[in-house]
């Protein structure tokens, strides 16, 4: 090396190179991390296509059965980035969990529920939407429930991508009705069913906003409220734990654990009502401990609900798991039936292979674009703390007891993003009221101009129209892609 190279101006053009190579290499990585997910959940269908293929060339329509595998991971893929949001983000924006804290929970649980506790059996066409002997043959029956899958997938992948919760059961039932009637026609439809999903938009929601509301007014009144707060807590907080405890018991009776045992409402009832005895025993000493030395204000009282507030998240990430992964497997699992035996019009037992696709897709979805519907839900719609979250949660399993009783179809997206809306309406209610009482007592409130008090409001209303729009809209879209992709395959059979 001689002098030369060591010179000032030469390590001053090496420096400014290695800057631009430096800022060249940050600009990349900038540009290319929105497409990680992507291509790893790229990669992930392409794998199950793989494994499909090795696994199911003995048999008939191979081929078949594999794009119907690979279109059940895709349709996994956004269950578990859009649906499973409702389970994970009341508990994140409390900050009872943290986000990496909340998907590793929702991964193992989803999986859980869905592999142990999955039905095994699921009507012949999704939820009874279409009469199977309209399907003018086999091959005609798997294009629409190909047609079904793909236009429910896409529905849910469009928006997960615009920020919008949506229920992915409405999505196929769009989608399975649209393909019916491109199929059949309009006599292929079951309209009653039809009629009671289109009132489930309207019931879902409204029962698990009032819920919601029901029990954080309880909370203000009986706890918030009190001049002694600690002693107020004492005396309640384990009865609303033990009430949490016996409406997730009955809930994961009636809809997480069918697989395993059939129970009836008055049994699951039952079995609720004594573990949430057994419970409030236990949480009582516990409570009672936890309280001793707290200060007397709202932010000690936020620490009790954290526990429950995680494992609730935890059951209804089970239950869900246990109940949704049909909407990926059930179309899926009925075209491998078809394919494999040309058996169409009974009930389809869900091979193991096919339930495995649903979680891993449901929990992979989760990982990869999860954090973006679980920020909507737990953090932008509303504020949620610890006990407004745990009223959120408690309604979604007491809500879908309700409607069990009743009779009533719900959805769990639905009921758990209208108990977040419930909760912050009634916070906005309660708060004008507490003004008004003010105002009685000559209290000098300062006046805000009309753009304040609407920037003021404790529910975005942006979010709250958007995601209004996509529920009213979710099945007849479905339906119309659905039934577009159906005619497109027809003409592309011959």
């Amino acid at each position: 090396m001689s002098k030369r190279d060591i010179e000032p101006s030469h390590l001053e053009t090496l420096d400014r190179d290695l800057g631009r190579v430096s800022s060249l290499e940050l600009a990349t990585a900038y540009v290319a991390k929105p497409l990680v997910a992507p291509a790893l959940a790229f990669i992930f269908i392409i794998l199950v296509g793989i494994i499909a293929a090795t696994t199911m060339s003995a048999l008939n329509n191979a081929l078949i059965i594999v794009i119907a595998a690979v279109l059940g991971a895709y349709m996994a893929l956004n269950i578990g980035a859009n649906d499973v949001a409702n389970n994970m983000g009341p508990a994140v924006g409390a900050n009872a969990l943290t986000m990496a804290g909340a998907i590793a929970i929702a991964v193992v649980f989803e999986s859980a529920g869905a592999i142990i506790a999955g039905g095994d059996v699921v009507s012949t066409i999704a939820k009874g939407i279409i009469a199977p002997a309209t399907m003018q043959s086999a091959d005609v029956f798997i294009w629409a429930m190909m047609a079904a899958l793909l236009s429910a997938a896409l529905w849910v992948n469009l928006a997960t991508w615009v920020g919008a919760p949506v229920s992915t059961t409405h999505s196929v039932v769009g989608g399975v009705m649209g393909a019916g009637i491109a199929a059949a026609g309009f006599s292929a439809v079951n309209w009653g069913t039809m009629s009671k999903i289109a009132a489930s938009w309207v019931i879902s929601p409204v029962l698990g906003g009032v819920i919601a509301a029901a029990f954080l007014w309880f909370i203000k009144t009986r706890i918030i409220y009190q001049d002694d707060k600690i002693s107020a807590a004492k005396k309640w907080v384990p009865v609303l734990v033990g009430i949490m405890a016996g409406a997730f018991a009955s809930y994961l009776a009636l809809k997480g654990l069918k697989k395993i045992i059939k129970i009836d409402l008055q049994t699951a009832m039952t079995v609720g009502l004594f573990f949430g005895l057994m419970v409030w025993a236990v949480t009582k000493p516990i409570i009672a401990k936890q309280s001793v030395g707290m200060e007397n204000r709202n932010k000690s009282l936020k620490k009790l609900f954290n526990i429950p507030l995680i494992v609730s998240a935890a059951l209804l990430s089970f239950a869900h798991g246990a109940n949704d992964v049909a909407n990926a497997v059930g179309p899926l699992a009925a075209i491998f039936q078809a394919s494999s035996s040309g058996e169409y019009t009974t009930s389809i037992s869900i091979p193991l292979w096919v339930m495995i696709i649903g979680a891993a897709g449901i929990s992979f979805g989760l990982f990869l674009f999860g954090p973006k519907l679980i920020n909507v839900v737990g953090n932008q719609i509303t504020k949620l703390n610890q006990m407004r979250a745990y009223c959120v949660a408690l309604s979604a399993a007491i809500t879908v007891i309700v409607a069990s009783w009743l009779g009533l179809p719900v959805s769990s997206t639905h009921i758990a993003v209208g108990a977040v809306f419930g909760v912050g309406f009634f916070r906005e209610w309660d708060t004008a009221k507490r003004m008004r009482s003010a105002k009685l007592f000559e209290v000098e409130l300062p006046r805000l101009a009309k753009g304040e008090r609407k920037r003021r409001k404790l529910v975005r209303r942006s979010h709250f129209m958007s995601i209004i729009a996509a529920w009213i809209i979710t099945v007849p879209c479905a339906a119309v892609i659905s039934g577009i992709i159906f005619l497109a395959i027809s003409f592309a059979a011959g």
